[in-house]
């Protein structure tokens, strides 16, 4: 894995600019010869329930992509918009997704590194740069900069908060039906106070992280 640290002069502080442009860092890169960029992100480190899902969008050099911001901020009816959006004018996308199951076998930290690696690693083309949203660089051996709050910063990392909310979304969705008693249409495994009174009332199921507290 190339540190982290050997990529800071890639983007010196003197270029930052006062104003965010959403393109800047993925400009710098290409200025220093790297054309596939990707932006990488995660969605689901804090619910009690469900997978952590994480996201890797490569865009075309320039692209535009208006309303595709930090998924957090977003309505869910944006997100779906902008989840369109990104699917019809990215040149790659890949999901990784790690269980709670493997959440609960390591850590919430190991396991999110876990999904990044994952969606990087399915991406055709593959990338020759990443843009990974945190402090903590992708277990893969390419080179990378990591952005605190890069899905605010970095179009590309928000396109893959994007990818990796809906697509988490979904999945969770898809467990209400399963398991309606704990809400997850709504909360999408949060742990709000219906949940916690679900999980008190019905005990965990088994998507619930037993590791997490206010499960077991």
């Amino acid at each position: 894995m190339i540190a982290s640290d050997n990529n800071l002069s890639l983007f010196p502080r003197s270029e930052i600019p006062s104003e965010i442009n959403v393109l800047f860092h993925e400009s710098v890169a290409r200025k220093s010869g790297f054309r596939l960029i990707a932006g990488v992100d995660e969605a689901g480190r804090g619910p009690l329930a469900g997978p952590v899902v994480a996201a890797a969008v490569i865009l075309p050099e320039g692209a535009i992509l208006k309303g595709v911001r930090d998924s957090k901020v977003m309505t869910a009816k944006a997100r779906e918009k902008a989840f369109s959006l990104v699917n019809a004018r990215a040149l790659a996308i890949g999901v990784g997704v790690v269980s709670a199951k493997q959440v609960d076998e390591s850590n919430i930290l190991k396991a999110s590194l876990n999904a990044m690696k994952q969606a990087v690693l399915c991406l055709e083309p593959a990338p020759d740069f990443l843009l990974v949203d945190g402090t903590y660089p992708v277990p893969v051996s390419m080179p990378h900069r990591c952005l605190v709050g890069g899905d605010r910063v970095s179009l590309s990392v928000s396109a893959a908060s994007v990818v990796a909310k809906v697509y988490r979304d979904r999945i969770m969705c898809t467990y209400h039906a399963m398991y309606p008693q704990y809400g997850f249409l709504e909360n999408k495994g949060y742990g709000t106070a219906g949940h916690l009174a679900a999980i008190r009332s019905h005990g965990a199921c088994p998507i619930h992280r037993m590791s997490f507290r206010g499960v077991a």
